[in-house]
């Protein structure tokens, strides 16, 4: 599925990515959140993370929420609009303030991980349906956004209720289901984000998030509406199901890091591949390569492999593929990545 629209438009871009952001303090070294002595200061939402690693890639990208008239939303805006995001409709907020969160270095997957979020009554809490401008939104050749939005606040449900109702002439809509039951309050959670999900044309959602469902075959006869399916089976792969298609990529070796930022990662990249028009299989390997440069950097957000050295992985035949091993620094150490691969 390639997305379409009007490319000669002058307003129109690759991707609108609409959600919260905030400030990210990442500790200096690992332990309890009530020993680290010092933070490193970041940014992280996973709408924004997408927008960001698209425009590193090359594209065309706008992010639109809500910030804090604050230091902390000058921050965000000038770090996202650093990587070439088009920053112009996030709308300044004088009585609410920006969300910032603290975590510790660990893998998040671990019960030794802690987060802390201060993002109750955050700027972006308040967006509704009033608030984005129409046009803004509709200008994106694709539409991305998450389920993380519809759990800050009844206002932000209904906003995504909006965006995911279908109507003619939409972009096509992507959403990444992200549950997060930490900021759920509604034990109705599931079926809102399902409902959410059946409005989108394109959904991204992890095996392990999937409402209890066990395999993907299963995870699809619960959202047969998307026009494409994409289900993460964390490092065993990812199956994409497309009309009648159904194709199943493994994920690369790679050497972990920080396990932060790697769903946003994939998407982006799927979403590059979409954009360019490239089947399926190729859809899944940008993905996975994506999702491996987050996962051999500390972040949310790593450098992205340049294209053409995306394109030759991607390229590799199914025995080199599985050879493929990434660590930290793959995606600037190009020869070193193919050279691994060509002795069986």
């Amino acid at each position: 599925m390639t997305p379409t629209g009007p490319c000669n438009a002058p307003d129109v871009v690759d991707v609108v990515a609409l959600g919260e952001s905030m400030v990210t303090f990442l500790p200096s070294r690992p332990g309890r959140l009530a020993d680290v002595p010092s933070f490193d200061r970041g940014i992280g939402g996973a709408e924004s993370n997408v927008a960001c690693v698209l425009a590193a890639a090359g594209h065309s990208v706008r992010w639109i929420s809500r910030v804090g008239d604050d230091a902390f939303g000058d921050h965000l805006v000038e770090a996202i609009g650093g990587y070439g995001v088009d920053v112009a409709h996030v709308r300044r907020d004088p009585d609410r303030p920006t969300g910032i969160y603290f975590r510790t270095a660990g893998d998040r997957a671990t019960d030794a991980h802690e987060v802390a979020y201060y993002r109750a009554g955050s700027a972006a809490s308040a967006m509704s349906v009033t608030d984005p401008d129409p046009a803004a939104v509709r200008a994106g050749r694709v539409l991305h956004l998450s389920g993380i939005t519809p759990a800050l606040s009844g206002s932000c449900l209904d906003l995504m209720r909006e965006l995911t109702t279908r109507r003619p002439g939409r972009p096509l809509v992507s959403f990444d289901v992200n549950h997060r039951p930490g900021l759920w309050r509604d034990t109705d959670a599931p079926r809102v984000m399902r409902d959410l999900a059946r409005g989108a044309d394109l959904v991204f959602v992890g095996e392990d998030e999937a409402w209890g469902l066990h395999g993907p075959e299963a995870v699809r006869a619960a959202l047969p509406e998307p026009e494409v399916l994409v289900v993460k089976q964390g490092s065993a792969g990812a199956t994409v199901f497309e009309k009648q298609d159904v194709t199943f990529v493994p994920a690369p070796r790679v050497d972990v890091v920080a396990a932060v930022g790697a769903g946003d990662a994939f998407a982006a990249g799927f979403l590059s591949a979409t954009l360019r028009g490239l089947p399926a299989r190729d859809r899944l390997r940008h993905g996975h390569l994506m999702a491996a440069a987050a996962l051999t950097v500390p972040g949310d957000l790593a450098t992205p492999p340049a294209r053409d050295h995306a394109d030759r992985l991607v390229a590799l035949d199914d025995a080199a593929w599985g050879r493929l091993r990434l660590g930290p620094g793959w995606t600037e150490d190009t020869q070193r990545a193919e050279e691994e691969v060509r002795t069986p």
